[in-house]
């Protein structure tokens, strides 16, 4: 087979993963604190022997000892990362909508785990309990806060101290880590520290916290968008690629057929 038959196959097969990740991220565009994601490419040399011979010493002869380098590349998808870029705010109005202006994250305990989110449009429960939008606990002072019934005048102020009637509850537990790229993600809009990671959470310091305000999501639909149409049209190409080397090598093999 071709090796245009395998280079054509590893970039569609690539920008199929990238178009996937595109119309996530374009799903997404309404889901608060989302984080979009991102694809990078490298291209992966095939070398041959004369290519390592770099120095063709044409001092000795008329004409160089070596072929010049002859290399071929295919396109792989080489890493799939987390742009954790700020998104605009936006106001509600809300008393439990917060939002992080700078970095840091919310903690909510996600069953035996405790996970980490931008989105900070929280709520209380039937219990009292102050809650993510999916129901988990929101970490405050290192567990739960519950609400008392008769709360009234609820205010957060810039580090998460949260107060009712005059009285303090608690503060959001709001934490960094130290190594951004350890992060992943787990669904449901939640990250974590990848366990082999050797990053850790640590407090966060470059940070506002904003009261009746949501963080939007960071995909910027004009942006995405064009990004399909680039991804569609490049595996487009190189079904053009498969197409037409598969006709030359059916041609081949009947001109040879023929001959004999």
């Amino acid at each position: 087979m071709r090796d245009s038959i395998f280079s054509a196959v590893f970039g569609a097969l690539s920008n199929e993963m990238r178009m996937s990740t595109t119309a996530n991220n374009l799903a997404n565009v309404n889901t608060t604190g989302y984080k979009k994601d991102e694809c990078a490419f490298h291209d992966t040399f095939i070398r041959f022997a004369h290519d390592y011979v770099v120095d063709a010493k044409p001092y000795m002869r008329d004409k160089p000892l070596f072929p010049e380098a002859d290399l071929m590349s295919r396109v792989r998808l080489s890493d799939q990362y987390t742009d954790l870029a700020q998104g605009s705010l936006q106001e509600t109005g809300n008393p439990l909508d917060v939002a992080i202006s700078g970095d840091g994250f919310f903690k909510a305990q996600v069953g035996d785990e405790q996970q980490l989110t931008r989105a900070g449009n929280f709520s209380v429960d039937q219990n009292g309990v102050l809650v993510t939008k999916q129901g988990y606990p929101v970490m405050v002072g290192g567990g739960s806060l519950a609400i008392p019934p008769d709360a009234t005048n609820i205010s957060i102020d810039s580090a998460g101290q949260i107060s009712a009637n005059g009285a303090v509850l608690g503060q959001l537990d709001i934490v960094d880590v130290d190594d951004k790229r350890a992060l992943e993600k787990v669904g449901q809009n939640f990250m974590r520290i990848r366990e082999d990671s050797g990053a850790n959470e640590i407090p966060a310091e470059n940070m506002t916290v904003e009261q009746g305000y949501l963080e939007k999501s960071n995909v910027e639909v004009v942006t995405e968008m064009v990004k399909m149409i680039e991804t569609q049209r490049a595996f487009q190409s190189y079904q053009k690629i498969m197409t037409s080397t598969d006709q030359i090598d059916r041609r081949m093999i009947m001109t040879l057929g023929r001959s004999y």
